[in-house]
């Protein structure tokens, strides 16, 4: 008798499968009938969020010197050892940026990057942030070290008329 009750509690009833089989049709015949949702896109982007971090970016002060002191805290706190910092002394004759010291190189290996943003909470200038940039693609593996040049924001107009002024003298 104990049996028979655990073979019918275990037969599937034939009502139960159709139910199952119609909720999966609604679900499917109400998305087939949906307006499409495409983005067209390179003419036009999703919006990112306040706090997305893609491009890495190595910002100036106002008057044209780099924020980046060279202290090096961006590469130990990045977990993936993806960044090169090689400081140098600053001179008089050649002042780079406001502290002693300046990054004579600093390079990013962007295939290496996991884009966590450590790097840019351990900088104590806010020399280094991630901006919302995302199109990184490149030809070669060569292309994907970001050395300092690439990184640097361009010098604000007023200095960049400065010192094409000096150059003219």
């Amino acid at each position: 008798m104990a049996d028979e009750k655990k073979k019918k509690e275990k037969q599937p009833s034939v009502a139960g499968d159709v139910g199952a089989l119609l909720t999966g049709l609604k679900t499917t015949l109400s998305e087939a009938f949906r307006p499409p949702v495409t983005t067209m896109y390179p003419e036009d982007k999703t919006p990112r969020s306040e706090r997305y971090r893609g491009r890495h970016y190595l910002r100036r002060y106002d008057n044209g010197l780099e924020r980046c002191i060279g202290c090096e805290l961006c590469a130990a706190a990045c977990p993936v050892g993806c960044i090169l910092v090689i400081a140098a002394e600053n001179t008089d004759e050649n002042r780079v940026s406001p502290g002693e010291r300046y990054a004579k190189t600093y390079e990013i290996n962007m295939l290496r990057c996991i884009f966590c943003g450590y790097c840019e909470d351990a900088c104590p200038v806010q020399a280094i942030v991630l901006g919302p940039e995302y199109e990184l693609s490149d030809t070669s593996r060569e292309k994907f070290i970001y050395t300092k040049e690439k990184l640097l924001e361009p010098l604000p107009p007023d200095v960049q008329a400065r010192l094409a002024g000096k150059e003219t003298k």
